[in-house]
């Protein structure tokens, strides 16, 4: 469309006056009806305002009438306290991912091994993949009052920490699985007065025993390129039982990712017509393998390293018997 200033300041003036909840077609008439002497016909009028809202493609003008960005709250609803749930980015090449370690009832043998290994890979981040610490005694379950308290806990994490940051010197993120999250549920039940007081929040108590350390709650996803990490318990509890964990994570998730969670060590992968794959990973525990609890039970020992290199991940998912790496 040539350049026709004086019907484009027309079509600016009409825009503006009538706002932007016109539709174009509708203005174009009135614009028309009213200056029939600048506009040949309905239809030159609509061309003049696509012009000017810059929707003339190549040869709409560098200026144009800047539409108003729409209200977050057109209909002035009442305030909400919906929660934003953005997932976390790693931002490293290689991580050792540690989940179900549950601090104090950790294995001993079983962690010297992923140190072991961790020490040649040289990861630059360690994920603590929720359960890092135990939490027994904040149980809603019946407890052993022989086993040890939470504050013995707490001192063996802040030795486990400094060791772990002293053999590897990597940053370690310490996403909160749902052993972390009996703490709040102990102090909402037991003493929810107490609930806000910053030095009761766990997070913080986390921090003051392991320096540097980041914290990450909420159930938040873990991104790893494209490789999606969970604790397991994200997706809540049910009577669901697939062949083996990965699968039932594929199912749930429907997009390559991790959990922990069910201390077990599986693989599952499936193509689309396409031709993409999706592969799911769950990972073993670093713990007891027979608590008191539940003595029979299918779990097994294991870690994962990912490496990452923009939206791609390789994971070596690694499996641990008798202290051997398999």
């Amino acid at each position: 469309m040539p350049t026709n200033n004086g019907n484009s300041t027309i079509a600016r003036k009409y825009r503006e006056q009538y706002g932007w909840d016109m539709p174009t077609l509708k203005l174009a008439r009135i614009m028309y009806k009213e200056n029939k002497e600048s506009f040949k016909d309905i239809e030159t009028a609509r061309g003049r305002l696509r012009y000017i809202e810059g929707k003339y493609g190549k040869n709409s003008p560098k200026a144009v009438v800047k539409r108003p960005d729409r209200p977050k709250n057109p209909y002035n609803l009442p305030s909400s306290d919906e929660a934003v749930y953005e997932p976390y980015k790693l931002n490293a090449k290689r991580v050792l991912v540690m989940s179900d370690i549950h601090i104090p009832y950790h294995s001993i043998e079983a962690v010297t091994a992923v140190l072991d290994y961790a020490k040649m890979e040289r990861p630059d981040m360690v994920l603590l993949n929720g359960d890092a610490i135990d939490f027994f005694q904040l149980s809603r379950f019946c407890k052993e009052p022989k086993k040890r308290s939470f504050a013995h806990e707490l001192g063996a994490f802040k030795e486990f920490f400094e060791i772990l940051q002293k053999t590897l010197k990597a940053k370690v993120i310490f996403k909160l699985g749902n052993h972390e999250e009996r703490y709040n549920q102990f102090l909402w039940m037991k003493a929810g007065e107490l609930d806000g007081v910053e030095e009761f929040n766990l997070e913080n108590i986390i921090k003051a025993r392991a320096e540097g350390v980041e914290v990450i709650g909420e159930k938040r996803i873990i991104k790893a390129g494209d490789l999606n990490i969970v604790h397991g318990h994200e997706f809540g509890g049910s009577v669901f039982s697939p062949v083996n964990i990965a699968r039932g994570l594929f199912l749930r998730a429907k997009v390559s990712a991790m959990q922990g969670h069910n201390h077990q060590t599986s693989e599952h992968t499936e193509s689309n017509m396409n031709g993409g794959i999706t592969t799911t990973f769950s990972t073993g525990c670093l713990c007891e393998l027979h608590p008191a609890y539940l003595p029979i039970n299918k779990w097994n020992h294991g870690f994962a390293m990912v490496d990452i290199d923009g939206k791609n991940f390789e994971v070596r998912n690694k499996r641990i018997y008798k202290g051997k790496i398999l």
